[in-house]
């Protein structure tokens, strides 16, 4: 340990002069003093003179007290298969008694045949509609008939079906038939506002909405070979609009050639802009006719398709690949265009990103998953065994 600095003493003002043939009787002071000049004192530890026992911990209010014997109320009905719903009070102090709700009033599910069609049945009560009007899936598509019988069997107690991501078969069919509905009354309503809202997305289709030729980030202005998209052996990687590109014209070659023939499909986005290009009034003109003359449930399974992938050409390429109404325009025996390929087409600028810089766990695997699932549910409204 250092020792404490120490300061020079004051030399006397007075000038020699005056101290000549003085002599000193006294001894000379030390030129230098401690900073500190007080003792240290130890601590002095006291004796406790209380008695008695601890004090009581604070008691919660009672408020609390009763939120508590609410919330267990709850989880005791939630583990014997009943879902509470609380009541909220006007005031603090007053609470309502949580009414459990229903559970399912219905033991089996089974499909069964009519004349118009197939209609599912929970015992003895058929599934109805949002407008109160009996489900009826036409007879050539039992197998949609058979996915909604199992919708509702897995449904554990009749609040969950109120909510529609747990009966998303269920809603979709109902929307298709609130078409039929309207198309046999002579109305268009539903259809000219679907008519609308495809053709918005149109103008910044997925599909068209190609990265820019060069940016920043090319590999020509890198010398790193694994930052500037070169692999080991030198290899250049194909760019994302290269990639944009090689996805999309097999798509728009078919659209032109088969469902639009004579018709031109720009891309949405310019060299170097930032704002959609509108396409051709003709182009418009010939995509608005053929989405409103769509059949009811071709027309529900578009929109479906087209609020999943974000892209109105993906959606038409896979209704019209799947659709029972458009056989003459399909391959004989196969499938060319599936839900994995209608998925890695409306998601291919997310994917090269997460393929470069990983996935954000909950979120990008998820949304992946939830497009290929809605992708399904079209396959399983437009196709049928019509011949």
């Amino acid at each position: 340990m250092k020792p404490f600095p120490r300061i020079p003493s004051t030399l006397n003002p007075r000038p020699l002069s005056r101290l000549s043939g003085a002599v000193l009787c006294t001894p000379l002071r030390s030129q230098y003093a401690h900073v500190h000049s007080s003792s240290a004192k130890a601590a002095v530890a006291h004796p406790i003179t209380v008695r008695g026992p601890p004090p009581k911990p604070p008691s919660p209010s009672p408020e609390f007290l009763e939120r508590i014997e609410r919330r267990k109320k709850q989880s005791e009905l939630i583990q014997h298969g009943n879902i509470a719903e609380s009541g909220q009070g006007s005031s603090s102090t007053t609470t309502t008694e949580s009414k459990p709700l229903r559970r399912r009033f219905w033991k089996d599910v089974h499909v069964k045949e009519v004349d118009d069609g197939y209609q599912i049945f929970l015992d003895s009560r058929p599934v109805r509609t949002p407008e109160k009007k009996i489900l009826t899936i036409p007879s050539s598509k039992p197998h949609l008939a058979h996915a909604i019988a199992l919708e509702w069997d897995l449904l554990v107690s009749a609040q969950q079906a109120l909510k529609q991501h747990l009966i998303p078969l269920t809603s979709l069919t109902a929307r298709a038939q609130d078409i039929a509905s309207e198309d046999a009354a002579g109305q268009s309503t539903i259809r000219e506002q679907i008519v609308v809202s495809m053709m918005r997305y149109l103008e910044t289709d997925t599909l068209l909405s190609w990265a820019p030729e060069k940016n920043f980030y090319d590999s020509h202005l890198h010398n790193d070979p694994e930052a500037s998209g070169q692999g080991l052996k030198g290899e250049k990687e194909e760019s994302l609009r290269d990639l944009q590109i090689r996805t999309a014209r097999p798509i728009i070659d078919f659209l032109t050639t088969k469902v639009w023939p004579g018709i031109e499909i720009r891309p949405a986005l310019q060299e170097n802009s930032i704002l959609p290009s509108p396409q051709l009034p003709l182009t418009m003109e010939v995509i608005r006719g053929w989405i409103y003359g769509l059949p009811a449930y071709e027309l529900a399974g578009l929109e479906r398709g087209v609020l999943a992938s974000k892209s109105l050409l993906v959606a038409a390429r896979f209704v019209v690949e799947w659709s029972e109404q458009f056989r003459d325009l399909q391959a004989e025996g196969r499938r060319t265009f599936g839900i994995e390929k209608a998925a890695e087409a409306s998601t291919l600028e997310v994917t090269w990103q997460t393929d470069k810089w990983g996935e954000v766990e909950d979120t990008h695997d998820v949304d992946k998953e939830d497009v290929r699932r809605q992708f399904g549910s079209v396959v399983l409204l437009v196709s049928g065994e019509r011949r």
